[in-house]
């Protein structure tokens, strides 16, 4: 991905919105691709971007994977060219606990990540307002999760509310949901998406103009 075309395909999937791009995938794939809205520490923040993956497991003390920790496994998803990217945590099962807060997601700032959807809760929904990257997920945490789920594996495919992410698909997440979108598809979903929204601008005129029958 270009930065020119990152930027087009940004501005472009902000301007029409969750539903249209959701419309066009159901026109051009048979998947499910849609996600359920989510919680967000600053919902005028919409997400864009290709998905840079991290799954979480059920915490399990045995394994060897549980020392390599979030930092190492953050490095290994985003991979050398992290900017533009959204950093997608899988639930583990426990979508109602925390994935993760403000400390270790300041690395999402720091390499310039376009935000993070997580399909968990997370923590210091203020210091990640504060950090100017879009962020949807399934709400706010208090407590520490790290004694329930652990970052297991990265850049790999994960599972989202029922939607599969694999790296390098594109997301996007307003206040309406979220969609993911096979990185092949991009152009083409985009172009779909605008025709849909222009189909609807189109019939939302023909209802202003009709009158009730006689």
């Amino acid at each position: 991905m270009s930065s020119d075309h990152g930027a087009d395909y940004a501005t472009t999937a902000a301007r029409l919105g969750c539903a249209p791009l959701v419309d066009a995938m159901g026109r051009l794939h048979n998947h499910r691709a849609h996600i359920l809205a989510l919680s967000s520490p600053d919902p005028t923040r919409p997400l864009f971007g290709p998905a840079a993956t991290l799954a979480y497991l059920p915490y399990r003390d045995d394994l060897p994977q549980t020392g390599t920790g979030f930092g190492e496994l953050f490095y290994q998803a985003v991979g050398d060219d992290p900017a533009g990217k959204v950093l997608v945590l899988s639930g583990g099962g426990y979508r109602d606990v925390s994935h993760g807060g403000g400390t270790k997601l300041s690395r999402v700032a720091r390499h310039a990540l376009a935000g993070v959807l997580a399909d968990g809760r997370l923590r210091d929904f203020a210091q990640l307002r504060d950090h100017g990257f879009a962020t949807w997920c399934r709400g706010e945490a208090t407590r520490w999760g790290g004694d329930t789920v652990m970052p297991f594996a990265a850049d790999v495919a994960v599972e989202i509310a029922g939607v599969c992410v694999t790296p390098g698909d594109y997301v996007f997440a307003d206040t309406a949901g979220a969609v993911v979108i096979p990185r092949a598809s991009i152009e083409r979903v985009l172009q779909e998406a605008a025709k849909i929204d222009a189909e609807d601008a189109a019939s939302v005129a023909r209802i202003r103009d009709e009158h009730p029958p006689p």
